[in-house]
């Protein structure tokens, strides 16, 4: 189970639809370790003036890296981590996540960032079971 869903945000979710700071909150303390990485870049891209900020360190463990892949390939959790911090995200092998401008989608850096040639150059051996 990627999420620790309390029973009152369960109960939420079989009524109809929950709040997506609740949301938020549980992907916060479910998964700690993306979450935090996640916030980091935010403030580091939203105080500095690069069009990007990007994590390049690995997770110290398989499960901080099981979160940040938990949380990544998550549509709802991406979204709401994106809405929340207000930032889009890309994504490239087992930790390399950087925090863009909303909208940057359709600009020439983020375009480079998620090519198929900067997925490419972006490997190294250790990463092949990631």
């Amino acid at each position: 189970m990627s999420l620790d869903v309390s029973p009152q945000l369960l109960a939420e979710a079989e009524q109809g639809d929950i709040r997506e700071d609740a949301f938020v909150e549980t992907v916060r303390t479910s998964l700690p370790y993306a979450y935090n990485l996640i916030a980091t870049l935010a403030t580091k891209l939203q105080d500095g003036t690069a069009e990007f900020a990007d994590n390049q360190i690995p997770p110290s463990s398989e499960t901080e890296r099981g979160q940040l892949l938990r949380a990544l390939a998550s549509d709802a959790i991406r979204g709401s981590l994106e809405r929340h911090f207000g930032i889009a995200l890309a994504f490239q092998n087992c930790h390399r996540v950087a925090a863009f401008h909303p909208g940057a989608q359709n600009t020439t850096t983020y375009a480079r960032f998620t090519s198929l040639r900067s997925q490419v150059l972006n490997q190294s051996p250790e990463f092949r079971d990631c």
